[in-house]
């Protein structure tokens, strides 16, 4: 028998999921009452002590009573599992407190999942976005065709909307865990009703809101505003009728045969996802030229992606980690292959290791050879996708470059400039958390101009071309004194592997000599297309689009009531009258020729501000159904103006034109 292990229980909430179902469940059995001190309660729980002894944990509520979860493989899948000793149990506000906290569990309890067969699939880098299986593992989902199926999904699709417009009614501030628990019912219930795609938005819906509440420093207010446009724009389209696999999505993916691969090595990235999972993907690439991925990608922090990296993948006999197969090869008979190109490991599955190639040798050089304007067209397209459709290496960027130096005024160098044929490019962090090493090694990258690259990205939307990198490698012919020393066997993990000033042959100062002496002519800075438009031509004034997107998130942070103050004139004591925020906005987008832009964003302000009073003056309910329709409408505008302004960047012709009408 194991001592008992003293923690908190923040540290319960750390270490222990529920699933949707019964977190909501919970939530929803309170009284009105308790309903409102729920957010108190979850925060007042945090720091109280707690006892684990084996799956099961014990937290000290208070001098009296204690709470028990019992979480086999730390998911909790049934609310009997979570035992109150208070008088006023089940119907307690510590149940529903403890549930708040804990993370949201995707996928069944290991003992529960399928054996791995010759159809399991290896661990995959997208395995934060997926719900657990239905009864049928590796099944696709039909579109429904029975009407009764038809109306359950009608239903469900509607339930979406009403608790994704729920939460921008109230922002975050206000998406305390009654709305959460909302978007939970609405996830449980519409994985019932087949909709797997708009159930995973609205779990990650759920962990956005509950990292931002906490003040999680890995919050991304963008990557919440994403996830809550991807969850009533599914919603929509189901609304509407549509019943394809693409909106529907799968609750597993189904895996293939594929026969007989040879496999090369392009780079490993490090994953971490803001539902608890971390690893690490490697991509690789076959005879044929297509991109595939093996994954080590489990429930934990980014504390465990090194040791993924350095852990010998579940592939046959193949004794190879991620980190010696970014640089080698492998031969497998027997593949199965996902249709987004995951790689499965079942007991068919046989696989030994073989030589890898350079990104300069076929078939990886293949990978270069298309223009960077159809490349930012292929990847834009592919990044509106979720990762579970999305296929592998769809949305990446693989570009010849050479480095110009940090950006002016850009003292960190977290943006590098490059050259890259005749455009001028950025280069970005791919991911800023302290454990990876993207940053540190951007810097040293800056501080080498002259340096000649072959680069692997992932595509930046915006009116100027820009990438975020994941990947380098050295130029052979680079000059004498300007080189990359191959100590790292021809390529750079940049989130995995760490640079060092002896990696580079020559000194700073003689790259800086080379840079000052190289000719600089030929580079094409981005022109964005409002720029013509404008009367300063400034950088702002030639991105307006950006306006909207500033709208669209006040909503997320503050709701409704943080539009329609937005919307209402500038009045009060000590300042001079003027025009709303929306006003000045509307009015900035059309002396730019974006009126259809300026109209969702009239249609929005109108929205948020339009809340009647009955004959005794009080506040009538809010329309959140008309205000999230507003909402969608000004994002999706938003990001059909983000993929024009980025194919013009990158010099794609439909781009341009369609930038200029």
């Amino acid at each position: 028998m194991t001592e008992p292990t003293a923690a908190t229980a923040a540290d319960v909430f750390t270490a222990v999921s529920v699933r949707p179902d019964v977190a909501a469940a919970i939530v929803e059995a309170l009284s009105p009452r308790l309903r409102k001190r729920l957010d108190a309660g979850v925060a007042k729980l945090r720091d109280r002590p707690a006892t684990r002894d084996g799956d099961t944990w014990r937290i000290a509520v208070d001098d009296e009573a204690a709470l028990t979860l019992d979480a086999p493989g730390g998911v909790v899948t049934r609310d009997e599992q979570v035992v109150c000793a208070c008088l006023l149990a089940p119907a307690c506000s510590h149940r529903a407190a403890v549930v708040s906290g804990l993370g949201v569990a995707l996928e069944e309890p290991a003992e529960a999942a399928e054996p791995a067969g010759a159809d399991a699939p290896a661990e995959s880098a997208d395995s934060g976005d997926r719900l657990p299986a239905d009864d049928r593992p590796g099944s696709v989902q039909a579109a429904a065709t029975d009407p009764k199926e038809a109306a359950a999904r009608a239903s469900a699709a509607q339930a979406l909307r009403d608790a994704a417009a729920a939460v921008l009614d109230a922002g975050t501030a206000g998406s305390g865990a009654v709305v959460q628990a909302g978007l939970l019912r609405a996830a449980h219930t519409a994985k019932l009703a087949g909709l797997h795609r708009a159930a995973a938005a609205a779990v990650a819906v759920t962990a956005g809101l509950r990292a931002a509440r906490a003040d999680d420093p890995a919050f991304r207010l963008a990557e919440l505003t994403d996830q809550l446009v991807e969850l009533l724009d599914v919603a929509h389209r189901v609304s509407a009728g549509e019943t394809g696999g693409e909106i529907t999505g799968t609750a597993r993916q189904a895996y293939a045969h594929a026969g007989s691969l040879r496999l090369h090595g392009l780079f490993t990235e490090p994953i971490r996802t803001d539902t608890g999972h971390a690893g690490v993907a490697t991509y690789t690439v076959g005879a044929d030229g297509v991109l595939r991925t093996v994954a080590d990608v489990m429930p934990g922090g980014p504390e465990r992606i090194a040791g993924a990296a350095a852990r010998a993948i579940r592939m046959g006999d193949a004794a190879v980690d991620h980190h010696a197969l970014t640089r080698a090869g492998l031969l497998v008979s027997g593949a199965t292959e996902s249709p987004t190109g995951r790689l499965g490991a079942g007991a068919a599955v046989k696989a030994v290791r073989s030589s890898g190639v350079s990104w300069h040798t076929e078939p990886l050089a293949s990978l270069w050879d298309t223009p960077p304007a159809d490349q930012a067209v292929r990847a834009a397209a592919a990044a509106e996708l979720p990762p579970n459709i999305r296929r592998a290496g769809a949305e990446l960027m693989f570009l010849d470059a050479e480095i110009l130096g940090a950006a002016p005024g850009d003292d960190g160098a977290d943006r590098v400039l490059a050259r890259c044929g005749s455009l001028l490019v950025s280069l970005l962090v791919a991911d800023d958390h302290p454990k990876l090493a993207y940053r540190d090694n951007l810097r040293l990258l800056a501080s080498r101009p002259g340096l000649r690259l072959r680069l692997v990205g992932r595509l930046e939307p915006g009116p100027a071309p820009a990438v975020r990198v994941l990947a380098v490698a050295p130029d052979p012919d680079q000059p004498t004194g300007l080189t990359l020393v191959d100590a790292l066997h021809g390529r750079v993990n940049l989130g995995l592997d760490r640079l060092r000033h002896a990696d580079f042959g020559g000194s700073s100062a003689a790259a800086r000599e080379h840079a000052a002496a190289a000719d600089g002519s030929g580079v094409r800075p981005a022109t964005p297309p409002f720029a013509t438009l404008t009367a300063a031509g400034t950088a702002d004034d030639a991105s307006p689009a950006y306006v909207i997107r500033r709208q669209v998130e006040r909503a997320v942070t503050g709701g409704r009531q943080a539009l329609a103050l937005a919307a209402a004139p500038r009045t009060g004591p000590g300042l001079a009258p003027g025009p709303s925020a929306f006003a000045r906005d509307t009015s900035r987008l059309r002396r730019c020729g974006m009126a259809a832009g300026a109209a969702v964003l009239d249609r929005l302000a109108a929205a948020a501000a339009d809340r009647g009073r009955d004959v005794f003056g009080r506040l009538l309910p809010a329309d959140t159904g008309r205000l999230a329709d507003a909402w969608l409408a000004a994002s999706l505008y938003e990001r059909a103006v983000g993929s024009v302004l980025t194919a013009s960047a990158w010099g794609a012709p439909e781009g341009a034109k369609a930038a200029a009408e």
